[in-house]
């Protein structure tokens, strides 16, 4: 009785495990690793906005185009960090209180520009109905390889600033429809009032903040820094570097039946996966399979579920051989689908 009263109240509110695979973890271990550890996010935290903290202050203490172009990609780096942190917080991942949770959840996304709950919304469709009608996010990722001509052009109008406001869009609640718009957006019919509420709400918050604070940085006389080190490259730099992530996450995949075949583990050297995959983003297969798991505990799953076999066949790539695949020709490229 007590069971069934709680799933009652997280209806619409809930990040399902996918059950699509062969084998599943023991129970004693997937409770171990879901186990929230709140010193492990907080030092996420800290080292975010530490290196944030270094990067911008570099930029501005040699005012250079030799220095700041750097800090701008390193930037680019940690602003896409406080995503994923905004990211493990729409999974209720970084704290067990929720209040607190919410709070540096919101902040985290707020000052790249995205609004934590209403990407909640969105980002709970995107797991509940991984490649199929539904998720909102196969605009983005679906129908790889599409060529090497199709990936680069569109990375190059990301690099431009000519996306961002897609990119915004999606963050803001409002992604891309599929072909089938009915069936899109049905599934939004299964989210929480509450849900909606709190999207509304920190809407407002993060476009208040994105008002006030240049605002406040061209009052301080810090407004043109301000701009080139902070905003230039949220709608530069970091839009490409979203967007190949998504497509290494989810393009090109052989088999959408499974998220061991419709999702991408990748593997990268240090300083790639340290800027491309921040906070171990890259397990994205064992994400999937249990969304319950924090970050920290991705690379322990992943040992776990290699050793029990059930990764075998999984897509779990070098993220090398991953951008031969989604730039591959998609005459010559193998057939994918379910």
């Amino acid at each position: 009785m007590v069971r069934a009263m709680d799933a009652r109240a997280n209806t619409g509110r809930e990040f399902r495990d996918d059950e699509r695979h062969r084998k599943a973890l023991p129970p004693d271990v997937v409770k171990r690793l879901t186990r929230l550890d709140p010193l492990k996010s907080w030092l996420s935290v800290a080292e975010t906005v530490g290196l944030l903290a270094v990067f911008v202050a570099a930029g501005l203490h040699w005012w250079t185009p030799w220095v700041v172009v750097p800090m701008m990609v390193l930037i680019a780096g940690r602003q896409q960090a406080c995503i994923v942190l905004a990211h493990e917080a729409a999974h209720y991942r970084l704290f067990n209180t929720r209040p607190l949770n919410d709070l540096i959840g919101r902040m985290a996304g707020g000052v790249v520009g995205i609004s934590m709950c209403a990407y909640r919304v969105v980002h709970r469709l995107h797991h509940n109905h991984l490649y199929e009608a539904q998720d909102p996010d196969i605009p983005l990722n679906g129908g790889y390889p599409r060529g090497r001509a199709y990936l680069l052009k569109k990375l190059g109008k990301d690099l431009f600033g000519f996306t961002a406001y897609k990119t915004y869009a999606y963050f803001f609640g409002t992604p891309a429809l599929n072909d089938d718009a009915e069936a899109a957006n049905r599934p939004l019919d299964d989210t929480s009032p509450e849900l909606r509420h709190a999207a509304r709400q920190d809407r407002w918050f993060v476009a208040g903040f994105h008002v006030a604070a240049p605002a406040l940085a061209f009052w301080a006389g810090y407004g043109i820094e301000y701009m080139v080190l902070w905003a230039l490259p949220l709608v530069t730099v970091l839009q490409p570097l979203l967007r190949f992530r998504a497509v290494c996450e989810h393009g090109a995949v052989r088999d959408f039946s499974s998220p061991l075949t419709a999702a991408r583990t990748n593997f990268a050297p240090f300083w790639l996966h340290w800027w491309m995959f921040p906070h171990n983003v890259n397990y994205h297969v064992e994400h999937h399979l249990y969304p319950s798991i924090p970050q920290y505990n991705l690379a322990e799953c992943h040992r776990e579920m290699m050793a029990l076999g059930i990764l075998d066949g999984a897509e779990v790539r070098g993220v090398l051989e991953t951008a031969r695949m989604v730039l591959a020709d998609p005459e010559t490229a193998p057939a994918t689908g379910s």
